[in-house]
């Protein structure tokens, strides 16, 4: 037997060893990998149908959108009428014992004609009110006779000059002021003493 065809040679050997990847390398013929001019083409007609597709998803999804939009914006306006509409439910509510209260006393003045009964039943049911509101809605009115006029909390409706006195003075009370929870609501009318101008001193009518 020769060198050559004996398998365990060097050459036989190095055949064996060729590169695997020159061996891959070789294109079977028809198994070829298509290339950019074998996939089929689109047509501009086919391109434009997809475009349209596309659009018209698009606007739905838009149309979509602003129909919820438009919704939601429904929704608030009535939630926020519901709620200016029933905001004063609670003090509403609160009140109707003392209305129940005055029709029980306007009836009892009617059938007893007891003035003195009827005076003492309607100062009970003021007192109710005035507590329930001070107590839960922290409503509250304030005393203004004998205090410095602040225009923070007066309104003054008449003016009186008078001595004695180094600043503005409310002397009477025409209609009372209210506070909420430390805020004016309105203002007190009030009658104002204003001090008086004094008489020029001796000096300064010696200096004039």
């Amino acid at each position: 037997m020769s060198k050559q065809d004996n398998p365990e040679t060097g050459d036989g050997q190095e055949k064996r060893e060729e590169n695997p990847e020159a061996i891959q390398g070789n294109a079977v013929p028809g198994n070829a990998a298509p290339g950019p001019e074998n996939k089929a083409s689109v047509t501009p007609e086919e391109k434009i149908a997809e475009l349209e597709a596309r659009l018209a998803e698009s606007n739905d999804q838009l149309l979509r959108k602003a129909a919820d939009l438009e919704n939601y914006r429904k929704r608030v306006t009535r939630e926020k009428q519901e709620m200016a509409d029933f905001s004063n439910q609670s003090l509403l509510s609160s009140l109707l014992p003392v209305i129940d209260d005055f029709g029980r006393a306007i009836k009892s003045a009617e059938t007893s004609k007891d003035f003195a009964s009827f005076y003492d039943g309607v100062i009970m049911i003021e007192k109710r009110l005035i507590t329930q509101l001070e107590n839960k809605w922290g409503l509250k009115g304030f005393d203004s006779v004998g205090e410095p006029f602040d225009p923070n909390r007066h309104e003054a409706v008449q003016m009186e000059k008078a001595g004695g006195i180094d600043e503005p003075v409310v002397k009477e009370e025409y209609e009372k002021g209210y506070l909420l929870k430390e805020r004016v609501i309105r203002f007190a009318k009030v009658k104002v003493l204003m001090p008086a101008e004094s008489p020029p001193s001796a000096n300064e009518g010696a200096s004039s």
